[in-house]
């Protein structure tokens, strides 16, 4: 998807362009607060309190960096992040390529699976989790075939703003309403070799998988065609960062929701679809009233719809950009293969659905695994990309950017080491 275009700033940033502007950052939020959120962030305050805050806030700050970086590049160069890749060597393009297929099933897989299991708790039709499944996927590439980008800019921004508000809600009830731990309650440490799978999980999908940075810096070129602008770099630095930063705050809040909550009840989460989601949204019943439950996994459901459609789009859209490099093609192609993909991609996580998984905990875990041992090489290649000799010098990253980068992957490595030691060398 190359661009020739100067994409430099211009001429200042107004309330029309920046209008024009926003969407990918955004979306990129709807898609991260999924599975990171609901599942991993609510689970890390209902099992350890308030003792991994720190840490959700820290896997914000190491990733910041390289989602920035897939906005940035785009507005500063005029070409997607893909286009950056294509240009160190063609190989690293097919490492995102291969990397692409891998977590974009069991990602997708995963999200779907969550939304059929929000979507059961209903009980308006008497189907199994998977079916739900499936057929959410299909709804999600109907609308992305019919609707195109301009449905799912749309969705995202009222999702956002509904999920935000409702958890806002919920947090504010359980300050005021939540009960104290017991005192003969031994609190579980996370600072153990037990406890790094779990880590490993959490950090996985916060705020979301590194390759989503890829999205945003495709769906830029899709908000330009649904506008007529194309984002400065100022404009999709407002937009990145009004996306992140909702990511980041909703993470501490549903940390703050499971800790209030849950911590030192007793309770734990269930693995099967069905019973994960009515504890979730028990969370906010019990804190808001039961009156809540309805409008609570409505919002819950909607969220993980947003997510799904999200992904059923974002990575079939990343792999036909990778298929356009590869293979030379030219522009007027990428629908189609995009549309090829998006088909390809449903018809194979609905076969790892209806197959391949029993328990919906044991396919998100697996799924944020795969992602976070994936994040140093996707990582290294957007900070690579970044300071290429086609981007601007004043567009590189500074000092500042630059150590957060180098930390962030010193300690991923260090994390994905630490997994697999744990894994196959520590004994129980």
């Amino acid at each position: 998807m190359r661009n020739d275009r100067n994409a430099a700033e211009a001429k200042p940033t107004g309330r029309t362009t920046l209008w024009k502007a926003l969407g990918p950052g955004i979306l990129m939020a709807c898609a991260a607060v999924g599975g990171s959120h609901l599942v991993w962030s609510t689970r890390a305050g209902a099992e350890f309190g308030w003792s991994l805050l720190g840490l959700v806030l820290l896997a914000n700050l190491l990733k910041f960096p390289f989602f920035l970086y897939g906005q940035r590049y785009t507005s500063a160069t005029g070409e997607s992040l893909l286009d950056g890749y294509c240009r160190q060597g063609m190989g690293y393009v097919y490492v995102f390529l291969g990397i692409n297929i891998l977590t974009g099933i069991i990602n997708t897989a995963g999200v779907a699976m969550l939304s059929g299991a929000l979507f059961a708790s209903y009980g308006i039709f008497a189907l199994p989790v998977h079916q739900f499944a499936v057929l959410l996927m299909a709804v999600c590439a109907l609308i992305i075939l019919l609707g195109h980008y301009a449905l799912l800019d749309s969705i995202s921004k009222v999702i956002i703003v509904v999920l935000t508000l409702c958890t806002v809600a919920a947090v504010g009830f359980a300050l005021v309403n939540h009960g104290a731990v017991p005192p003969d309650f031994v609190a579980p440490s996370p600072w153990t070799w037990a406890s790094l799978p779990f880590l490993v999980m959490l950090l996985g999908w916060m705020p979301a998988p590194v390759d989503l940075s890829a999205w945003s810096s495709l769906w830029m070129f899709s908000r330009e065609k649904q506008t007529g602008h194309f984002a400065s770099v100022r404009e999709s630095s407002i937009d990145f960062y009004i996306g992140y930063v909702s990511c980041a705050v909703l993470a501490v809040l549903f940390v703050a929701l499971g800790a209030l909550v849950m911590y030192g009840s007793g309770a734990t989460f269930s693995g099967g679809g069905i019973g994960f989601s009515k504890q979730f949204v028990s969370l906010y019943s019990a804190t808001i009233g039961e009156w809540s439950r309805p409008l609570i996994l409505t919002a819950a459901f909607i969220t993980m719809f947003s997510t799904t459609l999200t992904v059923v789009d974002g990575y079939p859209r990343s792999l036909a950009a990778c298929c356009m490099l590869i293979g030379g093609l030219k522009q007027s192609r990428f629908r189609l293969i995009h549309q090829m993909w998006i088909v390809l991609s449903v018809i194979v996580a609905a076969i790892v659905i209806m197959f391949f998984v029993s328990n919906l905990i044991q396919l998100l875990s697996f799924a944020a695994i795969v992602s976070f041992l994936t994040s140093p090489i996707l990582a290294y290649i957007n900070l690579k990309v970044m300071n290429g000799a086609n981007v601007p010098q004043e567009q590189r990253p500074g000092p500042v950017l630059t150590a957060i980068s180098w930390s962030g992957l010193a300690f991923f490595v260090a994390m994905s080491i630490g997994y697999v030691y744990v894994t196959f060398f520590h004994a129980a």
